[in-house]
């Protein structure tokens, strides 16, 4: 029952891969690979026969597609099957959708409604995977209290799909409340050394799996995030 996220070398650190249908948090800093990593997540589940939705609200479909197909990881392949759905959550259709039909405008009412209208499309499109980028998709229509994001994830964590939810956290020490709720916690690091930037990333829980803590090293290459489980970055 579990599934391989499309890294090279991660799945090693989690016992062989994720398990299905349990939400995951990436966190880490800006640059340090979390849409990469959730792009390959993404992909890997196409090429499995699956399908797959992504929410963004940082960049459109269009930036996406045209920043991952310029890796080889088969992006392009995912998006030409047509079972990679997209929903960018500043399009006035994406608004329209996630608003409530008893709401006066182009935001949802409620954080109740918000993660119904999302649970609602992935289970009634049999989608299998899963990626949210990211945790600012809250205080865009909301504000920033505690109770909503407990709230959001409660509802998306009882989802028929494997979610991976990305957050702008960049303290791994500083744990969220959505870290004690999510299944698991991934955390990208990056290091701006002398000589030059240095990542990583590491495995902070995994509920139900054996997993490595330890800060493994992490390259782009031509064909996305690459992960060296035999080595270990030195803080």
């Amino acid at each position: 029952m579990r599934l391989s996220t499309g890294v090279p070398g991660f799945d090693e650190l989690v016992d062989g891969g994720l398990l299905r249908d349990r939400l995951y948090i990436v966190s880490g800093p800006p640059g340090s690979g979390k849409t990469t990593f959730c792009s390959q997540f993404l992909t890997k589940g196409i090429f499995e026969g699956e399908t797959a939705l992504y929410v963004s609200m940082h960049e459109s479909e269009s930036e996406i597609v045209r920043d991952m197909t310029n890796f080889e990881f088969g992006f392009d392949q995912a998006v030409n099957s047509g079972k990679l759905k997209f929903m960018d959550v500043f399009e006035s259709e994406t608004k329209r959708f996630l608003a409530s039909s008893r709401g006066t405008g182009d935001s949802p009412d409620s954080v109740e409604n918000l993660s119904n209208k999302l649970v609602s499309f992935i289970e009634s499109n049999n989608i299998d995977r899963v990626v949210i980028d990211s945790t600012m998709l809250l205080e865009y229509f909301f504000s920033t209290e505690v109770e909503q994001l407990i709230t959001f994830l409660t509802r998306l964590k009882r989802a028929d799909a494997t979610i991976l939810l990305i957050s702008e956290m960049t303290d791994p020490t500083s744990y969220s409340d959505g870290h004690y709720l999510a299944h698991g916690v991934i955390f990208m690091h990056n290091y701006l050394e002398s000589g030059g930037m240095t990542r990583g990333v590491q495995i902070i829980k995994m509920r139900g799996t054996k997993i490595d803590c330890n800060i493994r090293p992490v390259e782009f290459s031509e064909r996305g995030l690459h992960v060296n489980p035999s080595e270990t970055v030195q803080t």
